[in-house]
């Protein structure tokens, strides 16, 4: 059967619904999904939407686990003409709240198990105006005022005669929310042409083919799960789907039952592994293929994951959320190159300037900016920050992502990352803002000033260190504040560190001198 030429997010699951229809698409929770059972259940739920009032260019927020729920979600939202957003399920109800309004989602899928932060915001959120709940509808639900509706049943259920709304290369396929220097996340937008370009680019050059079996560990709201999803769905593969890494045994077991051949990763995750291979010699010889992003792949890792994946290609990456992914390295190049990045993803270009926008020599380091089609069209409602990130291009008509991070190139063309120009932390795999952190610090009473940093660590990339000021006569211990930061943060932000001082650091206007704290946090 000939495929349809893919110009739309949700036609690559249509396409290989039809390729392969009895396929497993999903393994989620030991069970097989087939990929003609995930499109039906898909169209269902995309025509109960419709019915319900979606409307073409409506978001739909998906706060969910990795669960077959939440894919089937995604798609059902594209094949109904509207933009997904999925909202990590660690998120809290404060920030959740913000979301939710931000964006104007009108419908909200969910699950029961995380009620107590969903319940908490829904009398907030004016614009939602469907519930969809994956798990037991409780009497609490009922009790609180909301009409929630039954995932399950939804999904089983045929709506005759609902006419999807259409969509174009060029509309809204999905937000993804990302953490700024303000506190709060920015929504960065991409098109379907966006999503199908750079779906196909990550696919070539990391050699992936329809008998892959991909390992989803990483969340489906952090872009590099979400596309791990996305390049299976639209290859035709078998998408292995795990909650986290949280119980690493759990995940060994799974990788022996199920036979990953890809597996994508962060070094906080490759540490982890590599520690089970010096204590026990486990290895993983059925995986072909290891993908790292998010952080910086350390050097001494190289040899160790070696060990770990023996038949491996490892492919070590760069990207950022506003355009996906920006450069790899070939694994042939690794062993000669272990320090660098790599070049452009096929179909796109990057180069190097001057804080001035002069070009800059090999060798010489530079602020990386990135053309191509996997460019955001920009921030969800703040085009303020857009046009600090979204530049004038080579061309007339081009707007450039300038990334604010600073890299060399060398006489090869391969880029070597050489640090971050904002305060953005990027720990555990995940972007951090300082200030939503001690927005939280400050909530205890005592606390005079807080300042958070980064400082460089192998294993999380980033560790969030904490600096604290306290008013005269304050008795505050490390535990109460970390107490703190556990009620009210997701794991991926808690500091590793809380260091009190007499003092804060500050500059002649009166500013906390933030460089010089990285500076003492470095030296830790």
């Amino acid at each position: 059967m000939v495929a349809i030429p893919q110009r739309l997010f949700g036609e690559a699951l249509i396409n290989s619904a039809r390729q392969f229809p009895d396929k497993a698409a999903f393994i989620s929770k030991g069970e097989e999904y087939s990929y003609s059972s995930v499109l039906k259940m898909a169209e269902n739920m995309a025509a109960y939407m419709t019915l319900n009032g979606l409307q073409r260019g409506d978001r739909v927020a998906i706060y969910m686990h990795n669960t077959w729920q939440c894919a089937v979600s995604i798609y059902a939202t594209s094949l109904a003409g509207a933009a997904f957003l999925v909202i990590n399920p660690q998120t809290k109800a404060p920030k959740l709240e913000f979301i939710l309004n931000d964006s104007g989602a009108c419908f909200l899928i969910t699950e029961a198990i995380i009620q107590h932060e969903w319940l908490q915001v829904l009398p907030q959120t004016p614009a939602i105006k469907g519930l969809l709940i994956s798990g037991d509808i409780t009497p609490e639900f009922l009790a609180s005022g909301v009409s929630p509706v039954s995932f399950e049943e939804t999904v089983h259920n045929h709506y005759p005669g609902v006419k999807l709304h259409g969509a174009i290369a060029l509309d809204l396929a999905a937000l993804i929310y990302t953490s700024g220097s303000t506190g709060f996340p920015k929504g960065v937008m991409m098109t379907h042409q966006n999503m199908v370009f750079t779906s196909w680019s990550l696919i070539q050059y990391l050699r992936l083919t329809e008998d892959d079996r991909i390992m989803l560990l990483l969340p489906l709201a952090f872009d590099y799960g979400l596309y791990q999803l996305i390049m299976s769905v639209t290859l035709g593969a078998t998408l292995i789907m795990e909650l986290s890494f949280t119980f690493p045994a759990s995940i060994y077991k799974s990788i022996e039952q199920f036979k990953p051949t890809v597996f994508p990763g962060v070094p906080t995750i490759y540490a982890m592994m590599i520690a089970s291979n010096k204590q026990s010699g486990i290895n993983f010889p059925a995986i072909e293929k290891v993908t790292n992003t998010a952080a910086a792949l350390p050097a001494e890792f190289i040899p160790e994951l070696k060990k770990v994946f023996p038949n491996a290609l490892i492919f070590s990456m760069y990207g950022l959320t506003e355009c996906k992914r920006v450069c790899y390295l070939e694994p042939e190049l690794l062993d000669e190159n272990p320090n660098s990045v790599g070049k452009a993803i096929p179909g796109t270009e990057v180069y190097l300037l001057t804080p001035e926008g002069e070009p800059v020599p090999a060798g010489t380091p530079g602020i990386l900016h990135v053309r191509g089609p996997h460019v955001m069209l920009g921030y969800w409602n703040r085009e303020d920050l857009s046009k600090e990130m979204l530049r004038p291009g080579k061309l007339p008509w081009e707007r450039t992502l300038c990334s604010n991070d600073w890299f060399i190139m060398d006489e090869k063309g391969l880029l070597y990352f050489q640090g971050r120009a904002d305060d953005i932390i990027k720990s555990r795999g995940e972007k951090v803002s300082p200030l939503e952190v001690e927005n939280v610090i400050y909530k205890v009473a005592g606390v005079k000033e807080v300042a958070v940093v980064g400082a460089p660590d192998v294993i999380l990339g980033e560790a969030i260190i904490a600096y604290v000021t306290l008013h005269e006569n304050a008795v505050i211990s490390e535990k109460e504040i970390m107490r703190e930061c556990v009620s009210n943060l997701e794991l991926f932000m808690h500091p590793k560190k809380v260091i009190f001082l007499d003092q804060m650091p500050k500059s002649t206007n009166g500013k906390i001198e933030r460089k010089e704290l990285k500076v003492r946090a470095a030296s830790l």
